[in-house]
């Protein structure tokens, strides 16, 4: 049970995005996702941000076997052909982004000081343009200031030799970064002497990962794309595609025409999974689209592991599992059954808010399925019991043999361009010892073998050691975390921050006591680093590593990419603390020298640069996938029983889950429109259910108060507006990165350490 604090927290100031004057506005929502308004929403942006011949030549090479890779979601390609348009509406949003005309030269940044900046929205920040130079805020002034590169990387290589320690240094990594800038990131890190390698996979999908690899062997899906034409049901769990992954629904969508029944598991109906107009086929787009989910559950938030336990029950009970497939390549089955059989279905039925008849009719369509595939996101990965409840779904596809053949499988779809590349080629705290004995073979190095902070631990140790420094590859590492005041305390107690990014967002105004911002290339454009022009390859949620390269002009002559920059600051460090015998520079200056000490140290990256080119790229091994294979210590796939368990609000208290809004990404904020909720100009709002309202006395865009409590601490949020929504009693929702205030930063997933964005106790006051 959760009980009050008396110790109240109020989160404000320059940390925290701005509170909105007018109440947002109800519009009529549409009953589809994508189609003529899409166009219009893709049209806008392109034209009003690049121009239109900009724009054409942009979204003409966008996801193309021989373009650049969107910087949106991690949404996989088809293998083999490409449409004229292989992009989504949000993908088209996030290349215009890219693709700019406005700058955020040094005369921006001359004109407003650190506070004025800290009063303007995260959209109008966004809105000012690409940055064309390195910047610094020097200890005790108000404005940034042009500095030169050398300048620049002198300062972090003198600030980083004076740390008394090297882990009081943290290197974080954002999911847009290419496997070449990460494999060199975490080089640098590792050589400089800390394991301290933190990234956004530590805020979404770590609990996926951790799960996966007890179970199976491995910390990814085992999906393809084509495997969902071959699927005959498919069950999207705690995930918004229309909104996240568009591109999804095209593949939901043939799914459908090839006969796959389709089960939509979410608090909130969302317009994706009830009806898709493909923007590129006229019959749809002027006619009715293809409706996606044939049923929609409406699970209490963080009901969903008793949800999957009532399925496991139901297939029991009626003998649907496959004894074959569990004999052979799965242990623990009796136990995982002793504890699904004393599991009771009023238990059951009560977390999830579900009926008894409900759960146990789905459970015989999963139970009579010859194919399946779960897929999920951040609604089931970021609660106390993300871990259990992502291994309750890997027993249930194991308890029917769901695992390795065409049409099944586990599918966690992740939510960066490149999160699942990063971690594959080494952004990881914990790495293991045969990647660090392969380093060392290679590049003759020793290195250390302590385990290094995570996004959480990261924050609770700057905060406590200070005089830290703290280097961002990427990303928006104050919005993007968990318990904003707390992480702003840590950032302000630095000696140091930088940001290496292409546009300002709010972690450029809480800063250490010096900052640098340090002005990349976006994916879209030319890197003409070295003797010629570069590539760089990402990998997308299936395990393609593929190549991407830019065609437009860069923003300004003044930007590096990511990997030059990582060779600038290790060879100015390197002046100071001594060689390491790296050739940072040489391998900078030819991207195939990266990939060629990727494969070197790397299994499944054989012949790289000759694979990654080629039409499509390559798939990893996935040996689950591939062989029925696990990488377990029996060699067999584990059942893995949990304890059900639950966040549970006592009575006056609301469990509140954060989302996106339609008008942004992760915590890029384009507008403050929603259309598939009906909303606009407004970002503060609490969706809440009819029934909670009038139980309470509240109308309908009412302001009210937010007040999280856990444990003994509690954190207040004012000037939030009510909006009248379908969500089940008892629950709310809200938009990150505004609520991401009021998400403790204690408040984690057991074993992942992931913030718990989707299970946080609140209270409302007027």
């Amino acid at each position: 049970m959760v009980g009050y604090c008396l110790t109240i927290v109020r989160v404000g100031g320059k940390a925290s995005t701005p509170l909105e004057q007018t109440p947002p506005k109800r519009k009529k929502a549409g009953n589809s996702a994508a189609g003529i308004p899409a166009i219009i929403s893709t049209a806008k942006h392109g034209i009003s941000k690049m121009g239109i011949l900009h724009s054409i030549t942009s979204f003409s090479r966008v996801n193309k076997f021989d373009g650049f890779d969107c910087p949106g979601c991690a949404w996989p390609d088809p293998d083999d052909n490409r449409t004229i348009a292989e992009f989504c509406e949000n993908g088209a949003k996030a290349i215009a982004d890219e693709g700019t005309k406005k700058k955020a030269d040094p005369n921006f940044w001359s004109k407003w000081t650190i506070s004025e900046l800290s009063e303007k929205s995260d959209q109008w920040l966004n809105s000012q343009g690409r940055i064309t130079d390195p910047m610094i805020l020097r200890e005790g002034s108000e404005k940034y200031e042009r500095i030169l590169w050398p300048d620049a990387f002198s300062i972090i290589a003198g600030e980083l030799s004076q740390l008394e320690n090297s882990d009081k240094a943290i290197f974080y990594t954002s999911g847009r970064t290419s496997n070449e800038a990460a494999f060199l990131w975490q080089l640098l890190a590792r050589s400089y002497g800390t394991n301290n390698l933190p990234d956004c996979s530590n805020m979404c999908h770590e609990s996926s990962g951790v799960a996966l690899s007890e179970t199976i062997g491995i910390g990814k899906g085992t999906v393809k794309l084509e495997d969902f034409e071959k699927a005959d049901l498919i069950i999207v769990v705690g995930q918004n595609p229309g909104t996240n992954h568009p591109r999804m629904l095209t593949a939901l969508r043939d799914a459908k025409k090839s006969g796959a029944s389709i089960i939509s598991i979410n608090p909130l109906k969302e317009k994706g999974m009830i009806r898709f107009k493909h923007p590129q086929n006229p019959l749809e787009l002027f006619g009715y689209g293809t409706a996606i989910a044939d049923d929609h559950v409406r699970v209490r938030i963080n009901g969903d592991m008793a949800l999957f336990r009532g399925f496991a029950k139901e297939i029991f009970s009626s003998k649907c599992e496959d004894s074959n497939f569990i004999h052979r390549y799965t242990t623990g089955s009796d136990d995982y059954r002793k504890i699904v059989e004393n599991t009771g279905w009023e238990e059951i039925s009560e977390i999830s808010g579900i009926e008894i008849s409900e759960i146990r009719r789905i459970g015989r369509i999963i139970g009579s399925a010859e194919s399946v595939i779960t897929c999920w996101a951040m609604g089931l990965t970021q609660h106390q019991n993300s871990v259990a409840t992502i291994q309750e779904i890997s027993n249930l596809h194991l308890l029917c043999g769901h695992i390795g053949n065409p049409g099944s499988g586990l599918c966690p779809v992740r939510g960066h361009s490149n999160v699942q590349g990063d971690r594959t080629v080494g952004i990881n705290h914990k790495p293991s010892e045969e990647f660090l004995k392969s380093l060392e073979t290679k590049f003759q190095i020793s290195l250390n073998r302590s385990g290094g902070y995570d996004a959480v631990e990261s924050v609770r140790m700057m905060s406590e050691a200070k005089n830290c420094v703290f280097l961002s590859m990427g990303g928006n590492f104050l919005s993007a975390m968990s318990d904003t005041k707390a992480t702003a305390d840590s950032l302000n107690s630095c000696s140091l921050t930088v940001q290496i990014s292409t546009k300002p967002n709010r972690s450029h105004l809480i800063t250490g006591k010096t900052a640098l911002i340090l002005p990349c290339l976006g994916r879209s454009e030319i890197d003409r680093s070295g003797t010629k022009n570069q590539f760089v390859t990402v990998e997308n949620s299936m395990g393609v590593v593929h190549m991407s390269k830019g065609r437009a002009r860069p923003a300004s002559n003044n930007i590096l990419s990511e990997p030059s920059i990582v060779s600038g600051i290790a060879e100015s460090l390197e002046e100071i603390i001594g060689d390491s015998g790296i050739r940072w520079k040489w391998l900078s200056e030819d991207y195939n020298r990266i990939r060629d000490c990727i494969e070197e140290t790397i299994p499944g990256f054989e012949d790289y640069n000759s694979r990654c080119v080629q039409d499509g790229g390559f798939y990893l091994p996935n040996p689950p996938r591939d062989s029925l294979e696990f990488n377990t210590e029996s060699g067999k796939a584990k059942f893995v029983p949990n304890n059900l368990s639950s966040t549970i609000a006592r009575d006056g208290l609301f469990i509140m889950m954060t989302i996106r809004s339609h008008d942004q990404y992760n915590t890029t904020i384009y507008g403050t429109e929603d259309r598939y909720r009906g909303i606009s100009g407004g970002r503060r709002v609490v969706f809440m259910s009819k029934s909670d309202m009038d139980a309470n006395g509240w109308k309908d865009l009412q302001v009210v108060n937010l007040t999280s409590h856990f444990k003994d601490k509690t954190i207040f949020s004012e000037g939030w507006y009510i909006f009248e929504y379908d969500i089940p009693p008892g629950n709310i929702a809200t938009y990150f990165p505004e609520s991401n205030i009021l998400i403790p930063l204690e408040s984690v997933a057991e074993y992942s350490n992931t913030p718990t964005s989707k299970s946080v106790v609140v209270s409302i006051s007027t």
